[in-house]
């Protein structure tokens, strides 16, 4: 039997259900995911999209067209507004899960790496195997609005 990991949104009223060990899990520095979480980094918990099943409630999604011209679709919910998912153009056969709305242990996945570490908070101390001053496949075609610029 697979693991299985629930979590949900702050308000209880989104809920979902993971199945296996994800992907790949890492921090991001990024400014859309410094904005997104309204802290210093994002943890994204990446498993395949048939290995998330919404459980209960609704979303909303708010789509943005990224530096590199990659859509980024963030899924929140329209209730208490915690994002509990995300997926990039990258990777659209997977799903990012917001690390910190699993069921205690909320923590219970390996950090693989943190990337954007160009915009990092001095304050963040991070140990990991890898680490990149953007991401391994950042390619800008076009300049980020001026309060999303990074370093």
């Amino acid at each position: 039997m697979d693991d299985t990991h629930e979590g949900g949104c702050h308000c209880g009223a989104v809920r979902y259900r993971t199945t296996g060990q994800p992907n790949t899990a890492g921090i991001c520095h990024c400014r859309y995911c410094q904005t997104r979480t309204g802290s210093a980094f994002g943890i994204s918990v990446y498993f395949d999209a048939d290995r998330v099943e919404i459980l209960s409630g609704r979303l909303t999604d708010y789509s943005f067209t990224t530096e590199s011209g990659r859509s980024f679709t963030t899924r929140f919910c329209p209730i208490c507004g915690t994002t509990l998912f995300w997926q990039i153009e990258l990777f659209d056969d997977a799903i990012a899960v917001a690390g910190g709305t699993f069921d205690p242990p909320t923590f219970w996945y390996d950090i693989d790496r943190d990337i954007f570490t160009r915009t990092k908070a001095g304050f963040v101390r991070l140990d990991t195997r890898e680490s990149h001053d953007t991401a391994p496949s950042h390619a800008p075609v076009t300049p980020d609005r001026e309060h999303l610029k990074g370093g």
